[in-house]
């Protein structure tokens, strides 16, 4: 019998799979993007509905301690009113990879440019109402007929708070997310450093500089170690389809702005719950099972997204 998929296909694919699942009646846990349109997460959201069965958006950073911890951070007040955000992303995509490739949700957005506007999300707690962006194509390389090389992209939230995202497909791979929070003109910030990827440090800056690491850690491992149908259905259960739903109509946004040389205006999706603190999942190191007894557990010991 099977509780629960999880779903880390390639982008064009999410929604035709995750649908298929709800309809069997089994739980879904969906990599990030959601889906490659609004309208595909939409349905993936009304077949979870009618099917009854919980969709997950597997936004692990939703549960690592660095990240949370900057959002706790912002929002206790301590460093002001949060105004600016800025984070960039890139990579070396290599030729013939499924990320150039259009049809099947390639782009830079939608594979590492997701990270930089959920985070900004997440840490102003509102969803942008306008934004604008410059696409760089590159078609003398071959690896970007159909995607684009690197974007630029200025968010405008409620209030007049301005989030910065570059993503690159073409550089060195750097996984780091700097954010900045000031309050008029005070030294008051806030600073992470490869926050993209599982081991994270976060540095805070007030009156003195000062440092506080984090582990090297795989965030929902945790939770995939006991049981996929666990995880679905506890009361950590945050990224769901609304959440995803929300960065994929940024990202469409974004594209369009880019396309149209103009900025875009949008309708915000309502959110009821964010990401908090209380999130964050630790447990001890265990023995590496034997392949004998992953069998007979049935469960899932190793998981390796395609997007970290």
């Amino acid at each position: 019998m099977v509780d629960a998929v999880y779903i880390a296909l390639p982008n064009h694919l999410h929604a035709d799979y995750s649908i298929r699942a709800a309809r069997a009646g089994i739980h879904v846990l969906c990599e990030k993007p959601m889906a490659v349109t609004e309208k595909e997460c939409r349905a993936m959201i009304q077949a979870a509905e009618r099917a009854g069965i919980k969709l997950m958006i597997a936004y692990r950073l939703h549960f690592e301690e660095a990240n949370m911890t900057a959002v706790r951070i912002v929002r206790s007040g301590k460093l002001g009113n949060p105004r600016f955000f800025t984070s960039s992303f890139s990579m070396q995509v290599r030729p013939d990879n499924i990320r150039t490739d259009k049809e099947k949700g390639g782009g830079t957005l939608y594979d590492i440019g997701i990270y930089c506007i959920n985070a900004a999300r997440y840490l102003f707690g509102a969803e942008p109402t306008e934004v604008f962006a410059f696409s760089s194509a590159n078609k003398k390389d071959p690896r970007f007929k159909e995607i684009d090389e690197m974007t630029s992209a200025l968010l405008r939230f409620p209030d007049g708070r301005l989030a910065a995202v570059l993503t690159r497909a073409s550089a060195r791979p750097t996984w780091p997310a700097i954010a900045w929070w000031a309050r008029k003109a005070t030294c008051d910030s806030t600073k992470l450093t490869s926050t993209f990827i599982p081991s994270s440090s976060m540095s805070r800056s007030r009156a003195k500089p000062g440092s506080k690491p984090f582990a090297n850690e795989i965030s929902l491992r945790p939770s995939w170690s006991t049981s996929p149908v666990v995880f679905l259905t506890t009361r950590l259960q945050s990224p769901r389809g609304r959440e995803g739903i929300a960065d994929v109509r940024v990202i469409e946004a974004l594209y369009r702005s880019a396309k149209r040389r103009r900025a875009v205006k949008i309708e915000p999706v309502r959110q009821t719950k964010r990401p908090s603190i209380k999130q964050t999942k630790h447990r001890p190191a265990v023995d590496k099972p034997t392949a004998c007894a992953r069998r007979e557990r049935g469960v899932i010991t190793r998981v390796t997204p395609r997007f970290g």
